[in-house]
């Protein structure tokens, strides 16, 4: 598949180089310019391009970014993608930590829905609670025992089912929590952000999950 990154670092260049060993076309794109990204793609054959461009014929879109850089995306970024594309969020919001304070989400939002608000395109949340190095380390075959399961939360299912064959492609389990409504259970604080069990550990975590944000995890 056409896959576009935005955002480079832990997250983002770690899924740059699994998919691109995969056979990926990946284009990746972050806030500095693509004359910050040539190493990475020198190490890896992605293509380095302006954050505009990253989702040029992309089925596949990834935003990697930090929360309180989600509003300042380029108008449009989309526009230039393929039809119905898949755009995976795996941001979390530290409003202590980094991102500030975040009125509708302190106010109980579910923190992708509010990104979707800001680019104005429906998101499947993944990989928020990964360790980016797991990304490299922890891929197993289908059916291993020790396989790792992410959970996945998104309105729209064809987009779903996208990102749900991509994280088995990459060696992952997934499990699947239902709608964007309900991808709080996934937030930071919560039994399975972090979690690297498998398919019935994570569900048993995402059902043991709290509403209720914890201090840590508020302004």
């Amino acid at each position: 598949m056409k896959i576009g990154i935005i955002g480079a670092g832990n997250i983002g260049g770690n899924l740059t180089r699994r998919l691109t060993a995969l056979g990926h076309d990946v284009s990746v794109a972050n806030s500095r310019g693509p004359h910050t990204l040539a190493a990475l793609a020198e190490e890896t054959g992605a293509t380095p391009v302006r954050v505009e461009e990253a989702a040029r014929g992309a089925q596949v879109v990834v935003v990697t970014i930090p929360l309180k850089a989600v509003p300042a995306l380029p108008a449009g970024f989309l526009d230039g993608a393929a039809e119905n594309v898949a755009v995976i969020d795996t941001g979390n919001y530290y409003p202590q930590q980094r991102d500030g304070r975040i009125a509708e989400i302190e106010e109980g939002l579910p923190e992708s829905r509010w990104t979707e608000r800001q680019i104005g395109h429906p998101v499947i949340k993944a990989f928020n609670g990964t360790y980016a190095d797991d990304i490299l380390d922890k891929p197993r075959p289908k059916g291993a025992p020790d396989r790792v399961a992410l959970p996945v939360s998104g309105d729209d299912e064809a987009a779903k089912k996208v990102v749900r064959e991509l994280l088995d492609e990459l060696g992952f389990d997934t499990v699947d929590n239902g709608g964007q409504d309900n991808s709080w259970r996934q937030q930071p604080g919560t039994p399975v952000y972090g979690n690297r069990g498998g398919v019935e550990d994570i569900r048993k975590a995402l059902e043991a999950a709290s509403p209720e944000r914890t201090a840590e995890w508020r302004a």
